[in-house]
């Protein structure tokens, strides 16, 4: 298959159980408590959408947004950790969009989600959840579990 000659189709991923999710930042992890504390019904990664096939339609290139938002009918991608990326990010975005017309996406960059706690009055907890510091210290919490 190729981008011109059939429409794309998203792939459904697996389900995880909410004790299973791997989150891949800190800045994920709590974008979910905040959803759940709130009754905003969330799946994370549920869709990977293919953005560019080879000549024997192998996906090349694709885009897995963090989030699905249910009843807001709306995919969410958290970029917390290098705010280089979001150029990539919002290139991915524009061609999810013309690719599927009919999905909607944000981007949220380190700021957004800044503005996210602050909203939430959890400010001071932002070099927990922002950034390489806060990916550092989780996976410091992390192997000091695995040998405790």
């Amino acid at each position: 298959m190729t981008e011109d000659k059939a429409q794309p189709h998203p792939v459904h991923n697996p389900a995880a159980a909410r004790g299973e999710i791997v989150f891949s930042h800190p800045s994920e992890e709590e974008f979910a408590r905040i959803l759940d504390f709130f009754g905003i019904e969330w799946q994370y990664e549920p869709t990977t959408f293919p953005l560019r096939w080879d000549q024997n339609g192998n996906v090349t290139e694709a885009f897995a947004p963090d989030f699905y938002l249910v009843e807001q009918e709306l995919y969410v991608e958290l970029t917390t950790l290098r705010p280089r990326l979001m150029r990539e990010k919002h290139r991915k975005a524009r061609l999810l969009k013309e690719l599927y017309p009919e999905v909607s996406v944000r981007l949220w960059d380190r700021k957004d989600f800044e503005r996210f706690l602050e909203h939430f009055g959890l400010e001071s907890h932002r070099r927990d959840l922002v950034g390489k510091e806060a990916l550092e210290k989780e996976n410091g919490r992390t192997q000091r579990e695995h040998r405790g």
